[in-house]
Parts: structure tokens; C-alpha cells; sequence
């Protein structure tokens, strides 16, 4: 019984480097901004809204936010497109109390990027990034891989909790296989 409370702990812990991610190691260890990064990329980038909605946090969100499993959260995901690839899965959330103050219009980005607007700020402080190879039973890789039509054994994907006075919010980018094609 020990081992398998074990092993369920484990699948929701995040790691504090990208042991071995190889080709997405670059990706997932750059502090800029990932928007300003593809944006010099891809002179077509494009930010495609798929979800903005009061939800439950997914279990492993609850720690770095300090919030309770029965908390509301606004998550906002969205597919950041690379030509007419997409190529980042992000998915945001931010707790009720983050969405007074500077950080009110949050919730209403629609086709703009969320990087640009944390970025903008500088005294928007950002934690160090944690670190997960999602499999296909983590609902970060079911949500990314439905716009994919090729499904991926794993995803990689980094977190980071951005803060301003009080407010908080937690970005997480799955980076997905066309982000490592040319």
C-alpha cells in the first residue's frame, strides 16, 4: 500500500531541471519571454483562444498557488500557432483574488498573448521553472494533444508562477513536436 501512495505522489511532482529532454532542453530552460522568442521566430505567430472559464485547478496546481481543491480558478488555455503549425500548449490560471487590480483585464486577452502583457511590467516577479514529461494520463498532455494530429508518446512541459503586489498567476507551456521542426 506504501508503494502506491508512492507512486501516485509522484505523478503529480514536478522536477526542478528537464532531465532528459534533449531536443526540447533549449526550449524548456530559456528564461525570456516565450512570446517575444517566437515571435522572432515565426513571422506568422498567432495566439488561438480555446478555453476561458471558471474550473476546478488541476491536483498539482493546488501547492505553488496555495489553494484548496474546491477553489475556482479562471483557466485560459490557448494554442500559440508557428506558421500553420501550433506548436505551444499554454494553459493559465488565476485565482479570483489576481483578477482585481492591474491584473483585472486578464481574463479578457482573447487573440493577445499573455507573455506580452507579464513581460511589459517589470515589476512582475516570475519563480523558477519546474519541469514535467506529461503522459498521455496527465489532462495537460488530453487537453494539448486534441489539436494534434499525430499524438506524441509524452509532452514536455514547463511552470512558472508570475506574481505583481498580491496577485498571482501560473503559466504552463506544453511544448509540442512542431516546436522542434524547422
Amino acid at each position: 500500500m506504501k508503494n502506491r501512495k508512492h507512486t501516485s505522489q509522484a505523478r503529480y511532482r514536478w522536477l526542478i531541471k528537464p532531465v532528459l529532454s534533449h531536443t526540447y532542453r533549449s526550449w524548456l530552460i530559456n528564461n525570456q519571454s516565450l512570446t517575444a522568442k517566437l515571435q522572432q521566430r515565426y513571422s506568422d505567430f498567432n495566439v488561438v483562444p480555446l478555453t476561458v472559464s471558471f474550473l476546478k485547478p488541476i491536483r498539482d496546481e493546488l501547492t505553488p498557488l496555495r489553494l484548496n481543491a474546491d477553489s475556482a480558478v479562471l483557466v485560459r488555455d490557448v494554442l500559440l500557432f508557428g506558421g500553420q503549425n501550433p506548436v505551444v500548449f499554454a494553459h493559465s490560471i488565476l485565482p479570483r483574488k489576481s483578477l482585481r487590480g492591474v491584473w483585472h483585464g486578464l481574463g479578457k486577452l482573447g487573440i493577445k498573448p499573455l507573455g506580452a502583457t507579464l513581460f511589459s511590467n517589470q515589476k512582475v516577479k516570475r519563480t523558477a521553472f519546474s519541469y514535467k514529461k506529461l503522459s498521455p494520463n496527465h489532462v495537460l498532455y488530453q487537453h494539448a494533444i486534441k489539436h494534434l494530429v499525430n499524438k506524441p508518446a509524452c509532452l514536455w512541459a514547463r511552470r512558472s508562477v508570475f506574481s505583481l503586489n498580491c496577485a498571482t498567476i501560473m503559466v504552463t507551456e506544453v511544448f509540442l513536436p512542431n516546436i522542434i521542426t524547422p
